[in-house]
């Protein structure tokens, strides 16, 4: 490794540490002194892996990529926690955020992954190689979705609720020491999210087009990201509409379309992940309530049962009860 100021390069020939972890998971590993950085895949059948990232770097880091995939793969990237950014050396470059999907093809192009010091990044990503997408779209809608480039980048949007629920379950599966999933539900999930994309990216011929313009979908996202951003607010569909300049029917009528969601479904499934996020970090009931919407904790403790299956004591133990 080289170190210039205070930020790390990882090249490509530096070694990185492999184990096996059992179910045909396998875990790539980058040196402790970097800080606290790893990968786990499984390949789910041939052509389509999952993985699961976790870096926290003690330092900036660069971490130099020739694309590990042989051939040309679509890769989707769920942004879980924090955010990192890709640039290639033919100045291409994706971004990644929680909170949000990013769809890249590529076909084994050498670039740069940056992340930041003591920043927490987690992402659930699904590879799928041209010759599963070829089988399960045909070659010519294939064709539409992955582009003619060398690098494309496809989308980056808003993850839906329904691509959180299916990443929410897989990175459960993921997880040490968590239930795992059985093998045909690792399909399903892993294969929806997918199909979500397909449907996205290039929709089949015949199928009924969207009642909503681009601009009426950028309106709709907007009203969404300020969901997300005043989750201790009481937003109205009124006062969301007004903001971004949409009729509220249209506003609501277009989050059921883009999201499989009502707005309340969608604010209560953006509070929900933020209670969860902030919980993972020690926050008590009471603050994490107080954060995302709700007066009392008592009612946050319902609402996040109900959602989860499981109370936050019981999730995370006494670290999150008031004394």
């Amino acid at each position: 490794m080289s170190a210039q100021k205070s930020c790390c390069r990882l090249t490509m020939e530096e070694p990185r540490i492999r184990s096996v972890l059992g179910d045909g998971k396998t875990r790539l590993q980058l040196p402790d002194e970097v800080g606290h950085c790893f990968h786990d895949f499984v390949e789910l059948e041939p052509g389509l892996g999952l993985g699961r990232l976790h870096y926290r770097p003690s330092v900036p880091l660069i971490e130099e990529t020739h694309g590990p995939h042989e051939g040309r793969v679509m890769v989707i990237t769920l942004g879980m926690k924090g955010r990192s950014c890709y640039e290639g050396q033919d100045a291409t470059s994706l971004e990644f955020q929680k909170g949000y999907t990013t769809i890249s093809s590529f076909q084994g192009i050498p670039g740069e992954r940056h992340y930041q010091a003591d920043d927490t990044v987690s992402q659930l990503r699904v590879v799928a190689h041209e010759s599963l997408i070829r089988k399960y779209v045909g070659p010519e809608r294939a064709a539409e979705i992955l582009g003619s480039q060398q690098f494309s980048r496809l989308a980056f949007r808003a993850s839906t609720p329904a691509a959180m629920a299916h990443a929410n379950a897989l990175i459960s599966h993921l997880l040490p020491c968590q239930s795992q999933l059985s093998r045909l539900d690792l399909h399903i999930h892993t294969l929806s999210l997918l199909n979500e994309q397909f449907s996205l990216l290039a929709p089949q011929h015949g199928a009924a087009s969207s009642p909503f313009s681009p601009e009426d979908i950028e309106r709709i996202e907007q009203a969404r990201q300020m969901m997300d951003e005043h989750l201790d607010k009481p937003l109205t569909l009124d006062y969301m509409a007004t903001i971004v300049g949409i009729n509220k029917n249209k506003l609501k009528d277009g989050m059921i379309y883009l999201y499989n969601a009502t707005p309340a479904e969608l604010l209560l499934e953006l509070r929900m992940t933020k209670a969860l996020t902030l919980l993972e970090t020690g926050q008590r009931v009471s603050q994490v309530a107080w954060q995302v919407g709700y007066k009392y904790a008592n009612n946050f403790t319902v609402a996040f049962t109900r959602y989860h299956g499981k109370s936050p004591k019981a999730m995370f133990g006494k670290r999150v009860v008031e004394p």
